[in-house]
């Protein structure tokens, strides 16, 4: 769930000088920590901050530095300080991203460290996020769903039942949506049922396919293999159906980020977009006065396990540095930061789930409002993304499954080419990343 930020570049080579200066130290004689932060949307670096001020006014024995980071850029930040010796004591960053920092030695893992409290605050699901060869190496705080962000008036009109998070859509009933919603006339624009944003396609499609059984990323002893069966392709096929057979989705869609499909989506061009749920933010900031919008639950899959309705996430973490010559006190910090309240507010902040049981029963979680609800009942199905721990992910999925994904969804190459390509490229790169 990489967040993606418009920090530029000014922001980002400061960053970059607050990380080399990163690490345990303090001029008054108490520890000082840098806790390196990749909240970016105003409302959550302002919960953020008035978190680390409340713990420094509280603990002042142990201090913490607020350090702002980047989504954009914060892999190779952390490689470079885990180089150099100068890591951030306390680091935010993403389950996905923390493989190749586990496996390197460059966290330190939390199994023995983490007080009884928190432990029981997160479920077992999501603690399996951050688990990398039986280490523990980041405690998940914040998830993101995928769901529909639909045109209530449109559906409306067409007399299309809205489903609800007790009965989603499956995904047949969804694509018979699309097609009622649809509308190609001479001469006017064409409404589409449905745009699916696949400039980044790997993520989506690995974690879509959950719903329907599949996996497509497999974890066999010391090895990871792709498989590319019916269940792991029946959300692809899918949605090349609908751009290519159907026209229910414009293939211009296939180029564009979330972003990229709100005016057309505010325009009434699209009817539905599957968006994060944090994109709700952006259309309740960014719609029409009077523009009338729901958050519907993804579609589920037909005799997949938990009803069809699980999907894979990558929730954001908060991991220790190895290096930390403070790992209990850093430990003390990420209990109080995700205390129920906390987490609370900092989920509300993100517009993003808190892992912690007690959070997701918050009421500011629960109403019908700009859609909450609808995500609060998806978490219980929220399972880890078939990539965490999957060594040699990131090399596969930029130069074998982006390509291949890309072409298959614009009609470039048949389903057999695709599930050649994603196998037996992508098996090639993961023998490279064996135990």
């Amino acid at each position: 769930m990489r967040r993606r930020t418009v920090f530029g570049a000014a922001a980002a080579a400061a960053s970059s000088g607050l990380l080399s200066s990163c690490g345990s130290g303090g001029d008054d004689g108490h520890p000082t920590l840098d806790f390196l932060s990749l909240a970016w949307q105003a409302e959550s670096v302002a919960a953020n901050k008035a978190l680390v001020a409340e713990w420094n006014r509280s603990r002042p024995a142990v201090r913490v530095r607020y350090v702002q980071g980047s989504w954009t850029n914060v892999h190779d930040q952390l490689l470079t300080s885990f180089a150099g010796g100068a890591a951030p004591d306390i680091i935010h960053d993403e389950a996905n991203d923390l493989t190749d920092f586990g496996h390197g030695g460059d966290l330190a893992d939390l199994s023995d460290l983490l007080p009884a409290d928190l432990r029981a605050r997160i479920p077992a699901a999501s603690w399996d996020t951050a688990r990398i060869r039986g280490g523990l190496y980041g405690v998940p705080f914040l998830q993101e769903p995928r769901v529909l962000i639909a045109d209530r008036t449109l559906l409306t009109r067409a007399g299309v039942a809205l489903p609800t998070p007790e009965r989603p859509w499956t995904w047949d009933e969804f694509e018979e949506a699309a097609k009622e919603l649809t509308r190609h006339e001479k001469g006017r624009e064409s409404r589409y049922g449905v745009v699916w944003a696949m400039k980044e396609p790997v993520n989506q499609t690995v974690n879509m396919a959950v719903t329907t059984g599949g996996r497509i990323i497999h974890r066999e002893g010391d090895r990871t293999r792709v498989r590319f069966d019916a269940a792991d392709s029946a959300v692809a096929e899918l949605i090349r159906r609908q751009v290519r057979d159907e026209r229910t989705a414009p293939a211009s869609g296939l180029g564009m980020g979330g972003g990229d499909t709100l005016p057309g989506f505010f325009a009434g061009r699209y009817a539905m977009v599957p968006l994060g749920f944090s994109y709700r933010q952006q259309v309740s900031q960014q719609a029409p006065e009077g523009f009338d919008w729901v958050t519907l639950p993804l579609p589920a899959g037909r005799g997949a396990p938990d009803g069809g309705r699980a999907q894979g996430v990558s929730p954001q973490t908060l991991s220790v540095s190895r290096t930390c010559r403070h790992k209990e006190a850093a430990v003390a910090f990420l209990a109080f930061l995700t205390r129920t309240a906390s987490l609370t507010r900092l989920a509300r902040g993100d517009w993003l789930l808190p892992t912690g049981t007690a959070s997701l029963r918050d009421p500011s979680l629960n109403t019908e409002k700009n859609g909450w609800r609808t995500g609060a009942r998806s978490a219980t199905h929220l399972v880890p993304s078939p990539a965490l721990g999957a060594r040699g992910y990131p090399e596969w999925m930029d130069k074998v499954a982006t390509p291949a994904l890309q072409q298959y969804y614009n009609g470039a190459i048949t389903l057999d080419t695709l599930r050649t390509k994603l196998t037996r490229d992508g098996n090639r790169v993961f023998d490279r990343y064996r135990d």
